[in-house]
């Protein structure tokens, strides 16, 4: 349990530190980044048994950022508010980055510059055009299996299957060992951000590792054959790309796929699930849609991404001590961390009228569900819209009545809204 700085004195309404918060239910979470939202400045929390005071140097613990103009001014200054040191909590260990590679979510520039140049190289309009033609082929398919086999948990059933489909096909991954790689997408990152005991906390890292040393094994075996032998495929570019005489390097493109895998995937299935779940839930909401869905289709994308915040947070390190919001405002110390939650900045009163409600007409509707800006907005923010939108139209064209039933089955974790399992019916 951590333990809040309140220099102001006027009381903390939830300690962000301790995992009991995550596992209360959403409302009162909510509630209390709302009172957060209404101090005059983000709190200190610490971590560890002292609070985050023991010894000298940074305190071990982070300022949490919860208002949108400061993930935002975060996002965007990404000289002062580092990614390097690492951004998911815990940070990853130095020995597992240099076996494994940097994922560019952990790359600050001139390295994450570097590496998003040749990765954005690779993403030509011809490739972006055979996706987008995928996803279409891919969601036709699902829907197909569902009318057909009728399926009681829309999250392996649907949910997971399109992206993880689109995102294989896109890369080149063959058929035979797609369902050993989602094994071990699951086993990889099934324990983020999620409190556990402490007995599974001893075992579960090495499974972990295991699954990431076995995927991008898989991943780069099929590198060294595509630099032999390039096809029509996003491996092949990304392993033949010359930017500025660089390329990517079998370590790299393991790193890359495990990020393309792990964020792409898991984000998209938990936006589709929570999308669904969202839908059926306001029956108001799905009517609009219904009645009018080339004119609200987007809307409601955005809505969903806004609404369920599949990313709750990212963790960056102040480079030099630095006045939040101008000179004047409260000084975040060089060498501290800082969290953006996006969960909270996504649902600010001095941005978004209402912002429990769930309005698929919203407009504007500045979510930062795709990152706060910068050099670490979300790559595949477009391709993931795509495949809401086609998903989404797919589903209730063909199955009008697609809904929820109950409660989705959460997994309590500070890293992303994930959901384990969505029952459905049509």
């Amino acid at each position: 349990m951590g333990t809040a700085t309140d220099p102001a004195g006027v009381g903390v309404p939830a300690d962000l530190a301790d995992p009991a918060f995550w596992r209360l239910p959403a409302a009162d979470r909510a509630a209390a980044f709302a009172a957060l939202r209404r101090l005059p400045g983000p709190l200190f929390f610490g971590e560890g048994p002292a609070g985050g005071r023991a010894g000298r140097g940074p305190r071990k613990g982070f300022h949490a950022l919860v208002r949108h103009a400061d993930v935002v001014e975060a996002g965007r200054t990404p000289g002062v508010f580092l990614s390097g040191p690492g951004v998911t909590t815990p940070e990853p260990a130095r020995w597992v980055r240099l076996l494994f590679g940097d994922s560019m979510v952990n790359l600050d520039d001139p390295r994450h510059a570097q590496l998003r140049r040749i990765v954005s190289r690779a993403f030509t309009p011809r490739l972006l055009s055979r996706a987008e033609e995928d996803i279409r082929r891919v969601a036709g398919e699902l829907v197909d299996r569902v009318e057909r086999e009728r399926p009681g948990d829309f999250v392996t059933a649907v949910a997971a299957e399109l992206p993880f489909q689109v995102i294989c096909n896109m890369m080149g991954i063959p058929e035979e060992p797609r369902r050993a790689i989602l094994d071990e997408v699951n086993h990889a990152s099934e324990h983020t951000g999620v409190a556990r005991p402490l007995r599974s906390r001893i075992r579960v890292p090495g499974r972990g590792l295991r699954a990431l040393a076995r995927m991008q094994g898989m991943v780069a075996e099929l590198g060294r054959e595509r630099r032999r032998r390039p096809a029509d495929d996003l491996i092949s570019a990304l392993v033949t790309a010359d930017v500025d005489g660089r390329r990517l390097t079998g370590r790299e493109l393991g790193a890359f796929f495990s990020l393309l895998l792990v964020a792409g995937v898991e984000t998209t299935r938990n936006a589709l699930a929570h999308g669904l779940h969202l839908l059926s839930t306001h029956p108001e909401q799905r009517e609009l849609l219904l009645a009018a869905p080339e004119r609200h289709l987007g809307g409601a994308v955005d809505e969903i991404v806004r609404h369920a915040t599949p990313i709750i947070q990212f963790r960056r390190t102040l480079a030099v001590d630095h006045r939040l919001g101008g000179p004047d405002g409260p000084l975040l110390p060089a060498g501290e961390k800082a969290v953006l939650f996006f969960a909270s900045a996504n649902r600010d009163e001095a941005v978004f009228t209402d912002p429990e409600a769930f309005d698929i007409t919203r407009s504007p509707n500045p979510h930062l569900g795709f990152g706060g800006g910068g050099p670490h907005y979300c790559l595949g923010a477009h391709l993931a819209r795509q495949e809401m939108k086609v998903l989404f139209r797919e589903l209730f064209t063909r199955l009008p009545a697609a809904r929820s039933v109950g409660e989705p089955e959460l997994v309590p974790s500070n890293f992303d809204n994930r959901v384990r399992a969505l029952r459905f019916t049509f």
